[in-house]
């Protein structure tokens, strides 16, 4: 299986819609991913990922299925903070970093700035949430791995959000989340593929083939 992760175009986030210069950039997207061959599509029920997914969805002829777990991150935005009033994931990367964590750390949701959040349990609750996802298409993850349960050979892509959409490939890729966040970022219509080829016949561990990729958008002349 190849699993596309793809963060909704620029966004009007007070009318929760995409705007005149993402539309364009959902359409080379659709082009882009009619190229892919998919399979099946599933959405975010956001306004500004369902109105990036139809373009991709009309011109594939296929009909998407709404996923209520992967709408954007909720309840992680900082009021007023020496950096201003953002979202967790938007924090400058030297102040996630602050204090230096390997990538095992256990307590890399312990920043001062970020304690309050409650990190660990809604990305906990996440990788529930993909975990039952996964093993409806055949995956049963097992520690850091994922059992087998039947062959999928499908492309499947999901529309989605930038912290969200971060959040979720470190939970597929075994990162934790601060340091994915710090080191990585998902631009409008970017595309984000993961293999779930077996190494093994009985067992898979999800490889990143390509992060973030906007080619579409240069293929356009749209960057």
């Amino acid at each position: 299986m190849i699993l596309y992760i793809i963060r909704h175009a620029d966004a009007d986030y007070e009318k929760d819609t995409i705007t005149s210069v993402g539309r364009p950039k959902a359409e080379a997207l659709a082009r882009r991913m009619k190229l892919c061959g998919l399979d099946r599509i599933y959405c975010s029920p956001l306004g500004r990922a369902q109105e990036t997914m139809k373009y991709t969805a009309k011109l594939l002829n296929i009909q998407p299925e709404t996923e209520e777990w992967t709408r954007e991150l909720p309840d992680v935005f900082l009021e007023n903070t020496e950096w201003g009033s953002m979202n967790a994931w938007d924090l400058p990367a030297e102040v996630l970093l602050a204090d230096n964590p390997s990538p095992t750390s256990p307590d890399w949701s312990e920043l001062p700035v970020l304690k309050h959040l409650r990190l660990k349990e809604k990305f906990a609750r996440l990788g529930e949430n993909s975990d039952r996802f996964l093993r409806k298409l055949g995956y049963a993850r097992e520690g850091v791995r994922y059992r087998c349960l039947r062959q999928n050979e499908e492309k499947i892509a999901v529309f989605c959000h930038g912290g969200f959409g971060m959040a979720w490939i470190a939970h597929l890729l075994n990162l934790p989340l601060r340091i994915a966040w710090a080191g990585f970022s998902l631009a409008p219509t970017s595309v984000t593929t993961i293999s779930f080829k077996p190494t093994l016949e009985t067992w898979v561990v999800p490889r990143c083939l390509a992060l973030g990729d906007t080619s579409h958008l240069y293929e356009s002349g749209l960057k």
